[in-house]
């Protein structure tokens, strides 16, 4: 029964039906070859969707859109090419800062390369530097959405396999900050040698005015994140408390935000919520088939002969996680792999939350590959470029996150350390 649903799932995503679509009918599938009652569709979606923390999901979309429509992510711009802005190469490194603030909110990357590169991949443009290389950085900056906390893929992976959300939020901090490093200094390093950049300065706040204008912007990751490890609100209550701020500080500080914006707004989140729960409700009858049919004892114990060591198994487990999030869908793959890897991560002594970090990060790099990145989709709506003009100035970008995610797999202490002294044992 699981290969032929497997196989129809493939099937269908070569024909290029929709994730979720796919995920749906090969379950159907599997429901008639086992004989079971339909029922037990219906009861298997809503018990995928059950969930507490996955009220999270919708509420920080919101919250993204909302920051980008009230101009939160604007004020954040401004502050971050203050910081970073006078150097060669600043206002790249500007890109890379503000998508990580924005992250800090935000939790989706694609919400990130929108309210960000709206801004961003214009201006880049306009300083000289060329639009392949500006689109790509923007695809690439902005996956530290699903990195630094909140992250919507990290509150999916918590779902999916009962693991603590708050410690999983945690452990992303760093590695966040990592790739974020890393990404800046590549940028940095690009514009020197290519004599790009030089005035990037220009138009740039000081940087008391510019913290100013942007505190109250600046202020909102640091309450929401504070909340959360102060114990003061869960990271679902977290997500409500984001969307009051940003109607209050878009509504009625800066103004941006109009009853005819705030209904674009409320629309474009419900279709993305829609997407995603979709997904998560199809994958939820997926994976009840799996476990039923005995697919994740079956994968361990070959696993477990494939591999004979914890290093062997996370390259194989990393190069696998990195083919298919080429393919298919970040939070689909999370929804449905997390439940059949972690298991057998844990049996070589792997510890939950450092996988889940590492398999966020790994699939998070499929939202700037080719052929399905959705990134990079969104980057060239943005910069009005063809997919393919794109893909040669991505390749660095990619090399280098995929360096960072090296790191992040084989230094467990990078993702655990502060997960660790907030949540002593």
């Amino acid at each position: 029964m699981s290969q032929l649903m497997i196989l129809t799932m493939l099937i269908f995503f070569g024909l290029s039906v929709p994730v979720a679509v796919a995920i749906g009918l090969a379950s159907i599938t599997g429901v008639s070859i086992a004989g079971l009652p339909w029922l037990v569709i219906a009861q298997q979606l809503y018990a995928a969707l059950d969930k507490y923390p996955l009220v999270a999901v919708p509420f920080f979309i919101l919250a993204g859109n909302l920051m980008e429509a009230g101009g939160i992510s604007e004020r954040m711009v401004e502050f971050a090419k203050s910081v970073v802005g006078g150097v060669q190469g600043g206002l790249a490194c500007t890109c890379v800062l503000t998508c990580m603030i924005f992250a800090a909110v935000a939790g989706s990357s694609v919400a990130t390369t929108f309210a960000v590169g709206a801004i961003l991949i214009p201006a880049m443009i306009r300083h000289g530097y060329p639009a392949p290389f500006a689109a790509s950085l923007q695809a690439s900056a902005a996956e530290l959405g699903v990195v630094i906390p909140p992250s919507i893929p990290m509150i999916l992976f918590a779902v999916s396999t009962d693991t603590s959300t708050g410690e999983l939020f945690i452990a992303g901090v760093v590695p966040g900050i990592l790739i974020g490093g890393a990404l800046m200094l590549y940028v940095w390093l690009y514009a020197k040698r290519n004599n790009l950049g030089k005035r990037d300065g220009e138009g740039r706040l000081p940087l008391w005015p510019a913290f100013k204008r942007a505190w109250l912007a600046l202020l909102m990751p640091v309450i929401i994140l504070g909340g959360i490890y102060g114990g003061i609100f869960t990271p679902t209550e977290a997500s409500v408390v984001a969307v009051m701020y940003a109607v209050i500080v878009g509504k009625f500080v800066y103004g941006k935000l109009s009853f005819r914006t705030l209904s674009e707004t409320l629309h474009r989140s419900v279709v993305s919520t829609s997407v995603i729960m979709f997904i998560i409700a199809n994958a939820g009858v997926f994976s009840f088939l799996l476990n039923r049919a005995g697919v994740p004892d079956a994968l361990g114990a070959w696993l477990a002969q494939l591999f004979h060591d914890k290093t062997a198994f996370l390259i194989g487990v990393n190069a696998a996680l990195f083919m298919i999030g080429m393919f298919i869908e970040t939070s689909a793959s999370v929804v449905v792999l997390a439940p059949l890897l972690l298991p057998v991560a844990m049996q070589f002594g792997i510890e939950p939350v450092h996988f889940g970090v590492i398999m966020v990060v790994n699939l998070a790099l499929g939202m700037i590959t080719p052929p399905f990145g959705v990134n990079l989709f969104a980057a060239c709506a943005v910069a009005k470029l063809p997919l393919e003009r794109i893909v040669k100035p991505l390749i660095p970008f990619v090399l280098v996150v995929i360096a960072c995610l090296m790191v992040i797999t084989y230094w467990p202490g990078l993702s655990l350390g502060l997960r660790d002294l907030v949540y002593t044992k």
